[in-house]
């Protein structure tokens, strides 16, 4: 098949490229830019640049929709948000022949919404931080006094359309009150609604899942070792694990209620308090790391290939436990950042890793079951592109 991925910058998109490569496919590569991590795989057999789709949407889907018509190609796969929520908005103008295995417009929009998220996962008895919800900038004066302190104020969508293209939002934290209010009247109307919630503390668990139409036909799970930036945010360091029962039924009742199909990845924190796993957000996409769940067994690139031309797909649940996927470069600015900036600076508790600590584990290199993310010695030229990128930043 001539399968056409978008986003060839994205991890995802370089791992999705390996997979489906390796299966005899024939992988067209596209990106704002040329050359990406993606487009310099050996596996990659095409490529061309679209308009940039944030700031130019209709350019990019009307790009993407030409080149499908001309180059007859059978399966599209977005791996951003952006070009995920604006395919499937436009996937009526794809022609016959192509495919766009993921949900409809509505229902990737209602899982990019962590407002509705938060919603449905309460009427489900999905357990979630205490939240607040912040409709405008005129609530400010009305914030209820019993927030708990340090408060997490996180915009319902991360990505948010507004005239001019594509505004990216952000995750922020507020010490007290004075600190919240001059943060959230910084904000722009349209960012809003807000929510605040309580700052869980406790390791990351991710669901990651394959859906057909509501089945589900892969699960894996993973913990996050370290992140870039080290209070929280894109995994560097991570290692499958066995999935939490609890996680796992939590995630199959809000995929089943969406009757979700594709890929999503779940994301929950473990609180220290009480052990139980709260809801943190769908993100109704591939993920930075799914290149570890490959690694460990679950091909997720392939299996969501396989819901268009399979309807009894047995479930793959079993995979290698234990195994560690390493995002290098991501590694090394987690690390600069811990030698640069203090622990308050880095939001980090005072019971985190000394700088020491932090600076002996980064160098421990190679182990048992440990895998490179973008270094491959059959498929090197990325790691090169990339490499060449971070010294010349």
């Amino acid at each position: 098949m001539r399968i056409l991925i978008t986003d060839g910058d994205n991890r995802a998109s370089l791992a999705i490229v390996r997979s489906l490569g390796r299966l005899g496919h024939t992988i067209i590569v596209c990106d704002k830019h040329l050359p990406s991590l993606a487009s310099v795989s050996r596996y990659s057999s095409a490529k061309f640049i679209y308009p940039d789709p944030v700031s130019k949407p209709q350019e990019f889907v009307d790009s993407i929709i030409k080149y499908i018509s001309e180059h007859k190609v059978d399966i599209v796969l977005p791996v951003a948000d952006v070009t995920t929520l604006l395919i499937s908005k436009h996937r009526h103008m794809l022609p016959n022949f192509c495919h766009f295995p993921f949900s409809d417009f509505e229902t990737i929009s209602q899982a990019a919404d962590k407002n509705y998220v938060m919603k449905m996962a309460a009427s489900l008895d999905v357990p979630v931080p205490k939240t607040f919800e912040l409709t405008g900038k005129s609530e400010i004066s009305k914030l209820p006094d019993n927030l708990s302190y340090p408060v997490v104020l996180k915009p319902a969508r991360s990505r948010i359309k507004i005239d001019d293209g594509w505004h990216f939002t952000s995750v922020g934290y507020a010490d007290n009150y004075v600190d919240l209010v001059s943060t959230l009247e910084r904000k722009s109307e349209y960012e809003f609604p807000i929510l605040l919630q309580e700052r869980i503390y406790g390791p990351g668990i991710g669901i990651f899942m394959c859906c057909n139409h509501g089945e589900i036909i892969a699960t894996f799970s993973h913990r996050r070792l370290r992140e870039k930036p080290p209070s929280g945010g894109v995994s560097v360091l991570r290692e499958s694990i066995p999935i939490d029962p609890d996680a796992k039924r939590y995630s199959e009742k809000l995929l089943k209620k969406l009757n979700w199909h594709g890929v999503a990845m779940v994301e929950f924190k473990l609180d220290n308090r009480d052990r139980q796993v709260k809801l943190m957000e769908i993100n109704g996409r591939f993920w930075g790391s799914l290149q570890l769940a490959i690694d460990a067994g679950v091909d997720f690139p392939a299996l969501l290939i396989s819901t268009i031309e399979h309807n009894n797909i047995k479930p793959v649940i079993n995979y290698r436990t234990g195994v560690k996927s390493r995002w290098f470069w991501g590694d090394v600015d987690a690390l600069l950042m811990r030698f640069l900036k203090s622990k308050k600076e880095l939001q980090l508790p005072e019971n985190s890793d000394g700088v020491l600590r932090t600076f002996i584990k980064f160098f421990k290199l190679w182990e048992k079951d440990m895998h490179y993310e973008v270094l491959s010695l059959k498929d090197i030229r990325p790691w090169l592109l990339e490499t060449r990128r971070w010294f010349i930043k």
